[in-house]
C-alpha cells in the first residue's frame, strides 16, 4: 500500500467543511488545595489559550495534513467569532462560507489541571439557522460544492445542520458526483440519508440504530441497520480503545463487507476532537485515491496521534508517517 503517495497527494485536494463552529478555550493550572467554601479543587491558573473546535477543528485537521479547505457555517458578531475568524485566516482556511449571525458564537471552556479536565462549561445557542442566513448559506453551497473534491458535514447540533440544508447538500453532491461524509449527532440521524460515509462513535451508533452495542455481534447488527436505514454507502464506527470498524457496500454483492481496525494509540490523554480527526483524514485520503480500507487505516493512525495530546489537537504528517512505519 503506497501510503506515502496518498499523503503526498493531499496538497492537490480541496475539501468543503459544513457545520457548527466552536471556539475551544483552555484554562490550564495546578491544584494544591481544596476550597474552604465547597468541596472543590482550587485551580491556580498558569496559562490560557484558544483552539479551533467543531467544524473549525475538522478544517484545521485538513490544513495540517496539507489539504486545501473551505469552511461554511455561522459565527456570532462577538469577540469569540472574531477570534475564530483570526485563527481560521492565520491557518489559511478559506472563510468565504461563513455567515455572521445575531446569536453568540459557541464557546467551550475547559479547566485543566495536571493533564486532567476538572470542569467544562459551555456558552451557546442552539436555534436553527433559518431565513436570510440559511438562504445565504445555501446560495454559497450551490456555487462552492462543484469546486471541491469532497464535502464533510460536521454536526454538533448547534443549529447549522438541518433538513433543508442536508436535502440541498445531498442533491448537489449527487449531481456533481461528490463524496459526502458526515460526523453525526444523536437526534439527527434522520437527516443523513443517502450520504457516502457516516462516522459515529459507539454511543451514537447505538442510539441511531436502536441496538445496544456490547460485543461484535451487536456491533455488526447495529452497523447493518444503520446502512440499510440511511441508505449510506459506507459506515465507520469509532470504538475508542477497541479501534474502529468499517462497513462497506460492495458493487455486485448484496452483503456488507466488515473490516476491523485495532487501535494504534499508545497513550490516551484526551479524546477531545478525535472524531474530527477521523473524518478529516478519511475524507482527505479517500479523495486522494485511497481505498476505503486505506483511508480508515490512515484515520486510525491520525486519531492515535491526537489522543496522545492534551486538548484539541491536529495530526502532523511527520508523526503520521512515523506511526505508519512503526506499525508495518
Amino acid at each position: 500500500m503506497n501510503y506515502l503517495g496518498i499523503i503526498n497527494s493531499f496538497i492537490y485536494k480541496k475539501i468543503l467543511v459544513i457545520g457548527d463552529l466552536i471556539l475551544d478555550r483552555y484554562i490550564l493550572g495546578k491544584v494544591t488545595r481544596i476550597s474552604p467554601e465547597a468541596p472543590v479543587p482550587v485551580v491556580d491558573v498558569v496559562e490560557e489559550n484558544f483552539r479551533m473546535g467543531g467544524a473549525a477543528n475538522v478544517a484545521n485537521n485538513i490544513r495540517a495534513l496539507g489539504g486545501k479547505v473551505t469552511i461554511a457555517g455561522t459565527i456570532g458578531n462577538d469577540s469569540a467569532g472574531n477570534k475564530l475568524v483570526e485563527m481560521l485566516t492565520t491557518s489559511n482556511i478559506n472563510i468565504e462560507g461563513l455567515i455572521t449571525d445575531r446569536r453568540h458564537t459557541t464557546v467551550k471552556t475547559r479547566v485543566i489541571a495536571h493533564n486532567q479536565q476538572v470542569v467544562r462549561f459551555d456558552k451557546e445557542e442552539r436555534k436553527k439557522v433559518e431565513g436570510k442566513n440559511l438562504e445565504n448559506l445555501l446560495n454559497f453551497l450551490k456555487e462552492s460544492i462543484p469546486q471541491h473534491d469532497a464535502i464533510i458535514i460536521s454536526d454538533y447540533k448547534k443549529g447549522v445542520i438541518s433538513s433543508p440544508l442536508m436535502d440541498e447538500v445531498v442533491l448537489l453532491a449527487n449531481r456533481y458526483h461528490k463524496f459526502i461524509s458526515v460526523d453525526p449527532k444523536v437526534g439527527h440521524f434522520h437527516l443523513y440519508k443517502n450520504v457516502s460515509l457516516l462516522t459515529p462513535n459507539v454511543v451514537e451508533a447505538s442510539e441511531g440504530s436502536g441496538v445496544e452495542i456490547k460485543d461484535e455481534k451487536s456491533l455488526i447488527k447495529a452497523g447493518k441497520i444503520l446502512v440499510e436505514k440511511l441508505r449510506c454507502h459506507s459506515l465507520l464506527i469509532t470504538r475508542g480503545e477497541e479501534g474502529m470498524t468499517l462497513f462497506k457496500k460492495s458493487n455486485g454483492f448484496p452483503a456488507l463487507s466488515v473490516t476491523h481496525f485495532p487501535t494504534v494509540a499508545r497513550k490516551v490523554f484526551d479524546v477531545t476532537g478525535a472524531g474530527d480527526t477521523v473524518i478529516a483524514t478519511f475524507t482527505l485520503a479517500y479523495s486522494a485515491g485511497a481505498t476505503m480500507e486505506e483511508a480508515a487505516k490512515l484515520s486510525n493512525h491520525a486519531a492515535g496521534i491526537v489522543v496522545a495530546e492534551v486538548g484539541t489537537a491536529v495530526p502532523q504528517i511527520e508523526k503520521l508517517l512515523k506511526s505508519l512505519e512503526l506499525c508495518k
